[in-house]
């Protein structure tokens, strides 16, 4: 007696298991021939181009017209050594902002945030935005290398401490504009 309810049960979940499984497959293939269907005769729109460094500059200058394209950093000149690494930005560019007075700048080089700010593109917004964090930490307790920074997804914009609070306010719109 015991025999046939064991069998019985074991067909019972047999049989559920396998309506189950063929359930599963059924509709995923209707909802792939629903999806080819869907999109039949649409063409399919090209990946979006990923954003630069330069891309970000062109959208920030046009909000903020004190700020000029001072320079492309490629992996030869980076003097950070950071571009194109493991986590870090994969495109950088370095502009001069026409409010800051270069001679108020302490030991400015050619490319120095001090004279206006750098545009740092990464892969992950986790990596601009630790890149953000760390910038901070680190300059924390020197004022003399503090920098505002405005993350916008993948963007760091990096600005010359040397602004004003107002000033660099029109940095952090153009970023918030960026998406």
């Amino acid at each position: 007696m015991r025999k046939p309810a064991l069998s019985a049960a074991a067909l019972v979940i047999a049989f559920a298991a396998m309506t189950a499984c063929g359930s599963g497959n059924d509709q995923k293939n209707d909802q792939s021939k629903n999806a080819t269907t869907a999109t039949a005769g649409v063409p399919t729109k090209p990946a979006a181009k990923e954003l630069t460094a330069s891309d970000a500059f062109k959208a920030l200058s046009g909000k903020v017209t004190s700020a000029k394209l001072s320079g492309v950093v490629t992996e030869d000149d980076d003097p950070n050594h950071l571009l194109g690494r493991p986590n870090q930005y994969t495109s950088k560019v370095t502009f001069t902002d026409s409010r800051i007075k270069v001679d108020d700048v302490a030991g400015a080089e050619p490319g120095s945030v001090g004279l206006g700010g750098a545009i740092e593109v990464f892969t992950t917004a986790a990596d601009s935005q630790a890149r953000a964090d760390y910038i901070q930490n680190v300059t924390k307790g020197m004022p003399m290398l503090a920098e505002y920074d405005f993350v916008s997804g993948t963007v760091l914009i990096r600005v010359s401490h040397y602004l004003t609070p107002t000033q660099a306010a029109d940095y952090k719109a153009a970023a918030a504009a960026l998406g």
